[in-house]
């Protein structure tokens, strides 16, 4: 009967070392989840943090360049009109052109 008693003990030992691998494993499993949980919410507030930096950077970038067209289009638009047209040069040209046999 030492040996039934033995065995016994034997088994139910490793159904408590059973029971704690399950536990332990139920343990690791709800630590994982919760650290994915916490890492997936960093991650989120650190993209939206990187997306809205990028936007501000962008809108002043396309401020800079919209300012910089109206600049160089009114600068073009003020050299044209101050420019001194020469209307019988202009038209000698043309007739130039258009008399010239190709």
């Amino acid at each position: 009967m030492e040996n039934d008693e033995i065995l016994r003990h034997l088994l139910k030992i490793e159904s408590e070392a059973a029971a704690l691998v399950v536990d332990a494993q139920k343990e690791a499993d709800r630590r994982i989840t919760e650290s994915e949980k916490q890492n997936r919410i960093l991650y989120e507030e650190n993209y939206q943090n990187q997306l809205t930096k990028l936007e501000n950077k962008f809108q002043i970038f396309k401020k800079q360049i919209q300012q910089n067209y109206r600049e160089e289009l009114e600068s073009y638009k003020e050299k044209i009109s101050s420019g001194d047209v020469d209307a019988n040069a202009f038209s000698a040209l043309l007739n130039k052109f258009i008399t010239e046999e190709t």
